[in-house]
């Protein structure tokens, strides 16, 4: 029997939330159904229902909280729900979801973009990072993948900034232009959709400018034959710097990481500050760095990069500082020393440096290799696939992938997938 008809013996129910703004979902779905499954969606907002063009779909425009728990209470129960599908846990909407599945012993599983990007796909159970699951200690991880191949590193998918871009414009307008659709939803963004797209407008036109700038930038960083370290910005509304580490906002962040360099780091080394790629423009962070490191005397010694090649400069650092940024997944695989400041399965003895960030700088310690080795090999066989949210190929590929992985119940297998979460949640600074 072909895979794409073969089922698991007992049916079962999936709730689909909020995913992607693309079709993953609604190929995840179709190949469930292939298997005998019911596929379930509760649309919040205008651009849910337009990705989402298929049967079983529901419509909430009530008030999100208790009066949002007490439907998604009442749902899962009626619907019979077995299984909750859903990309980032700790939207709010979300939240309340992921702690009724508890009460209902509802299987949950989280999927997202890469850990090793660009072209695999985030499929995990209960949640990722300090709700990740993912084992911490690495005699288990060496154990459990010694019997695993080396992933074919080899890209497959590839998607443009353009489809990316589109996707992004047809999910959001229609939830500012026709909202009163669905009148009480909120979106866990930090900012209005047409405040961002001006911004990356803005940022769209300079492009070639600050890409220009960035690359002679990197080329006089490496003609200085100085060390040189790479702090990684993340994106200010990324729930992974938002929920997974103590840190309020960024500038949080980065004043933690100017003060340790300006007090600890040699006196020749230097530090180059990248902006993500997709940041909207909407926060100067230039003008802030300039502004922090001047008062820290580091104006001479602080590198800022908005574009350039990343890899380039990961095989010349000393060394990589981050919060939980997928930069440090990829500085590791090169055998970059790392320090994580926030919540990520990566950060773990023997992977990345577990000493203070002011010692880091000093004398950065790089990843052991058998457990660097082992690390990938069980994170790309168990809770990664192949595929991308923004092109056909991919999309196709990461739904057959994920579906396969849904109905035989493998995800987080073999060995990934420790009973009693391993990683802490970081408690928030009390600010003032």
């Amino acid at each position: 029997m072909p895979a794409s008809e073969a089922h698991s013996d007992i049916a079962r129910v999936f709730l689909f939330l909020q995913g992607p703004s693309s079709s993953l979902f609604t190929k995840i779905a179709d190949q469930l159904e292939l298997r005998g499954h019911r596929c379930l969606r509760v649309n919040l907002n205008v651009g849910d229902q337009i990705f989402w063009r298929r049967r079983n779909a529901h419509a909430y425009r009530g008030k999100g909280g208790e009066h949002w728990r007490q439907y998604l209470d009442r749902f899962m129960h009626t619907q019979g729900v077995t299984d909750l599908v859903l990309l980032g846990e700790e939207r709010p909407y979300h939240r309340i979801a992921v702690a009724l599945a508890g009460d209902h012993d509802i299987d949950v599983t989280v999927i997202e973009m890469g850990y090793l990007r660009p072209d695999w796909l985030t499929i995990e159970r209960n949640g990722m990072s300090s709700n990740s699951h993912f084992p911490i200690a690495p005699d288990y991880i060496v154990e459990a993948a010694k019997t695993l191949p080396e992933p074919d590193w080899k890209r497959r998918y590839r998607q443009t900034f353009m489809a990316e871009a589109a996707y992004d414009l047809l999910y959001n307008l229609p939830n500012v232009f026709l909202s009163f659709l669905y009148p009480h939803y909120h979106r866990h963004a930090l900012f209005h959709p047409l405040a961002e797209y001006a911004g990356w407008l803005m940022r769209l036109a300079g492009g070639k400018r600050r890409q220009k700038a960035a690359e002679a930038a990197i080329h006089a960083l490496k003609a200085e034959d100085t060390p040189f370290f790479v702090y990684p910005l993340q994106l200010q509304t990324d729930y992974q710097l938002r929920a997974h580490s103590s840190y309020n906002d960024q500038r949080e962040a980065i004043d933690d990481v100017l003060r340790s360099f300006a007090g600890h780091a040699p006196a020749n080394a230097r530090l180059a500050v990248k902006i993500h790629p997709l940041d909207n423009g909407l926060i100067n962070w230039q003008r802030f760095i300039v502004q922090r490191s001047a008062k820290l005397g580091l104006l001479q010694r602080i590198v800022f990069l908005d574009g350039g090649n990343l890899d380039e400069m990961l095989l010349s650092c000393r060394g990589v500082v981050t919060v939980n940024s997928t930069v440090g997944l990829n500085a590791l695989q090169k055998g970059v020393p790392v320090k994580v400041l926030g919540s990520a399965i990566f950060n773990m003895a023997g992977l990345t440096d577990q000493r203070s960030l002011d010692e880091f700088w000093e004398a950065p310690r790089p990843p052991e290799e058998l457990l660097r080795t082992a690390f990938f090999r069980l994170v790309a066989a168990t809770i990664q696939v192949r595929g991308n949210f923004y092109s056909k190929r991919g999309t196709d590929a990461g739904a057959a992938a994920i579906a396969e992985r849904l109905d035989a119940r493998t995800i987080n297998e073999p060995g990934a997938f420790v009973k009693i979460r391993p990683r802490l949640r970081p408690v928030k600074r009390q600010q003032g």
